[in-house]
C-alpha cells in the first residue's frame, strides 16, 4: 500500500512539474513576442510615415515628380556605366559639349560662307571642249578649275579642290617662316581629323605628312596632292563630265559661237 501511495506522489509530482515547465516556457515565448513587436513596430510604423510623407508630396508636387523622372530616364539613356541616373553624369556633359561643338562648327561655316573662286576670264568654246579630253587640260585653266570647283561643291567635296590649290600655293613660296605658317594652316584646314574639312588620305600618306611636319617645306604635302589630284580625277571628273553643269556652259558658248 504505501509503495501505491508513493508512486502516486511520484506521478503527479512528475505532472506538477512538466506543467510548470510548460508555463515557464509560454510565458518566455511571450515575452520574446513582445519584447520583438516592441523593436519591429517602431520600424514598420517609421516606414509607413516615410511612405505617406511620399505620397503627400508627390500629389502636392506632381509636375517635380515628373521632371525627376524624366531626368533619370535621360540619365539611364547616357551611357551603359551611368547607373545612378543622376543629371550630372560626365556622360551627359561629354555628348552636350560635343552637340554644342558641333552646332558651332556649323554656325561659323555658313558664317564664313564660300571661298571666293580664283580670278579668270570666261573660258572660250575651245577651252571648253578641251576639258572634255582630259582632266590635265581641265586643271590646267582657272576657269576650268572654277567650273570643276562649282560640280565639287554640288557633291560636298570642295575641300579637295581647295587643298589642291593651297599646296600649289605652298610650293610658290621661298620664305621659310610663311612656308611653316602655311604648311601649318593646311594641316589644320584639311588633314587634321577634327577639321570639317578634312580630305580623305589613306594611312600610308598621313604619316608621311606627319613626319614632313617635323620640318616644314614647300613639297611637305607632295604625296596628299598626287592622291586627291587621282581621286577626282577618278571619281568626280567623269560625273562632271556628264553634270548639267558642264553641258549647260558647253550649250551656251556654242550657242554665242553660232550668233556671232
Amino acid at each position: 500500500m504505501w509503495r501505491q501511495v508513493l508512486l502516486y506522489f511520484r506521478t503527479h509530482r512528475y505532472h506538477a512539474d512538466n506543467c510548470q515547465a510548460e508555463e515557464t516556457l509560454q510565458s518566455e515565448d511571450e515575452e520574446d513576442i513582445k519584447a520583438a513587436e516592441w523593436i519591429f513596430e517602431p520600424m514598420g510604423s517609421e516606414r509607413m510615415e516615410m511612405r505617406k510623407r511620399q505620397m503627400s508630396t508627390t500629389q502636392e508636387n506632381p509636375g517635380t515628380a515628373q521632371t525627376q523622372h524624366s531626368t533619370g530616364n535621360r540619365g539611364s539613356n547616357a551611357c551603359c556605366f551611368c547607373w545612378c541616373c543622376c543629371c550630372s553624369c560626365s556622360c551627359l556633359t561629354v555628348r552636350n559639349q560635343e552637340e554644342e561643338r558641333a552646332r558651332r562648327t556649323s554656325h561659323e561655316l555658313q558664317a564664313e560662307g564660300i571661298p571666293n573662286c580664283e580670278e579668270s576670264p570666261a573660258p572660250t568654246l575651245e577651252e571648253v571642249n578641251a576639258w572634255a579630253q582630259s582632266f590635265d587640260k581641265l586643271m590646267l585653266t582657272p576657269a576650268g578649275r572654277n567650273a570643276f570647283r562649282e560640280f565639287l561643291r554640288t557633291e560636298f567635296s570642295e575641300e579637295n579642290m581647295l587643298f589642291w590649290i593651297a599646296c600649289e600655293e605652298l610650293k610658290q613660296e621661298s620664305n621659310k617662316s610663311v612656308i611653316e605658317e602655311k604648311a601649318r594652316l593646311i594641316y589644320e584646314d584639311y588633314i587634321s581629323i577634327l577639321s570639317p574639312k578634312e580630305v580623305s588620305l589613306d594611312s600610308r600618306v598621313r604619316e608621311v605628312i606627319n613626319r614632313n611636319m617635323l620640318e616644314p617645306s614647300q613639297h611637305t604635302f607632295d604625296d596628299a596632292q598626287l592622291q586627291i589630284y587621282t581621286l577626282m580625277h577618278r571619281d568626280s571628273y567623269p560625273r562632271f563630265m556628264n553634270s548639267a553643269i558642264y553641258k549647260d556652259l558647253l550649250r551656251s558658248l556654242s550657242e554665242k559661237s553660232t550668233e556671232a
